[in-house]
């Protein structure tokens, strides 16, 4: 994603007019560099560090410290963890982005701070010269995605792979596939030691510029050079955005674009957690920080129309880039609360790359509008008509049965399934003949042991009694499948 398209009408976040209050805000952020998904384990680099730790500085700058634009009564040097939440895939990658981001954002507090006098009066400096310990919570759909070449694998919704799937059979892509298959043979000498000269083609168009991109950043040789010019390496991530939008979203199908959606929902329901808390008075649920994956990105921006602001919206975002929803008001804020939810707005910007004071995020109309803010009831009754915020809506909407989504399963078969467990056919099904069978067992086992009674003197004995009147529990569950 390069961005060479910008609109007259786009602002940096640094324009907000000076009459603003911002209320709370919401991050979504990718991962910075790390070693190519075709060596799994992936890591974060030094590079990468070095990339979220920028960002998290320039957020710093732009939501703490900054008092034109800074958060109302988010606290500026000292962590307070009710005002912020963290989120990220349990994910070596995307956990430790997440921790660097951190640090940039909330730096060790000094030694000033940093001391706590015991009662024998003994002084207990805090380690690293003030280090703050931010928790990152672990989220489980997304688990393993930067050690997945194909980012779907890792959502755990099976509906949304079954649409993604559904690529490999469309005209566009048997039409790049084909095309685009001497382009792919003679990169074969480039990436040979890594894959079989069968697999180099646009159905692994991703995977491919993954590492020919890895390689043009940290390896001084790479095989075959000369192959790779400037064209060529434009053409290989050109391809790879492709492949990449081609699985995330579809206009007519936005079961693929379930991480998206999922988004969405993440976001609809911090920033009603900000307004809530505010509006009785509260300072928590101030800024919410999430690290993903580009698919997310991608079905994101599908869904909420962003192409239509710019058409580089299509394409895989860059290492460390980021997005943020601000809620702010114009209105002056009560001291004891909140102003009206009529009075609120929300704007959307975003940063391919990493952001920092010398290049910030972009605001973008969202939706297909023209306008960069939104009211918040406009941008909340959008967001609506997509997001998930339940695990209910997505277990149906996945089709999980499933883990979490047992309670949610239907409590019998439909009959169409149950016409496809038949065979088809008007005889019995086999789930309905083995119970039957386990029934006749049944009845022949308490036979025999009646007849052994009867003949043999035997009678039922208390399990307590056997154990010396000690009291027993078999098969009692706990908790929630």
């Amino acid at each position: 994603m390069h961005f060479s398209i910008v609109f007259p009408t786009l602002a940096l976040l640094s324009s907000a007019e000076a009459a603003e209050t911002l209320l709370g805000a919401y991050i979504f952020h990718r991962h910075g560099d790390r070693t190519p998904k075709s060596l799994p384990p992936a890591n974060l680099t030094s590079l990468g560090y070095d990339q979220v730790y920028t960002s998290g500085q320039y957020y710093r700058s732009r939501f703490l410290s900054n008092q034109t634009s800074k958060i109302y009564k988010l606290n500026s040097d000292v962590v307070k963890l009710s005002q912020i939440s963290v989120t990220a895939p349990v994910d070596n990658v995307l956990q430790n982005s997440a921790m660097g981001f951190l640090q940039g954002l909330y730096p060790p507090v000094g030694e000033d701070v940093g001391v706590q006098t015991l009662s024998n009066g003994s002084k207990v400096q805090t380690p690293m010269n003030g280090y703050q310990l931010i928790p990152v919570n672990a989220v489980a759909q997304g688990s393993g995605s930067e050690d997945s070449g194909w980012l779907q694998d890792a959502s755990g919704c099976e509906n949304a792979k079954l649409s993604s799937n559904n690529y490999f059979t469309s005209s566009e892509y048997t039409q790049l596939l084909n095309s685009t298959k001497g382009f792919y043979d003679d990169l074969v000498p480039v990436v040979n030691a890594t894959f079989a000269a069968s697999t180099v083609s646009f159905k692994n168009a991703y995977i491919v510029y993954d590492l020919i991109n890895v390689a043009e950043i940290h390896n001084a040789s790479i095989p075959s050079n000369a192959t790779l010019t400037p064209d060529v390496l434009l053409q290989t991530r050109t391809l790879a955005d492709a492949h990449e939008w081609g699985l995330a979203y579809n206009a007519s199908d936005d079961m693929r674009s379930m991480t998206g959606m999922q988004l969405a929902g993440e976001v609809l329901k911090y920033m009603n957690s900000t307004i809530t808390s505010g509006s009785s008075g509260l300072s928590s649920n101030k800024l919410g920080i999430q690290f993903g994956a580009y698919a997310s990105f991608l079905s994101f921006f599908g869904l909420a129309s962003l192409p239509a602001a710019n058409p580089d919206f299509m394409g895989v975002p860059d290492y460390s880039s980021s997005m943020v929803f601000e809620l702010f008001t114009e209105a002056t804020v009560p001291s004891g609360g909140f102003p009206a939810t009529s009075d609120m707005q929300v704007r959307f910007s975003f940063h391919n790359g990493t952001a920092s004071n010398s290049s910030e995020p972009i605001a973008y109309p969202l939706f297909g509008g023209k306008d960069l803010a939104i009211s918040w009831n406009s941008f909340a009754d959008s967001l609506s008509k997509f997001a998930v915020t339940t695990t209910q809506d997505w277990c149906t909407k996945c089709g999980n049965t499933t883990g979490t989504c047992a309670a949610y399963a239907p409590s019998s078969a439909t009959p169409s399934a149950a016409a496809k467990s038949s065979g088809g056919h008007g005889g019995i099904s086999a789930a309905v003949g083995g119970v039957i069978g386990a029934f006749v067992t049944l009845a022949v086992i308490l036979a025999t042991l009646a007849a052994a009674m009867l003949i043999g003197g035997l009678r039922v004995v208390s399990k307590n009694r056997l154990a010396g009147g000690s009291p027993a529990m078999e098969g009692v569950a706990t908790g929630k499948a």
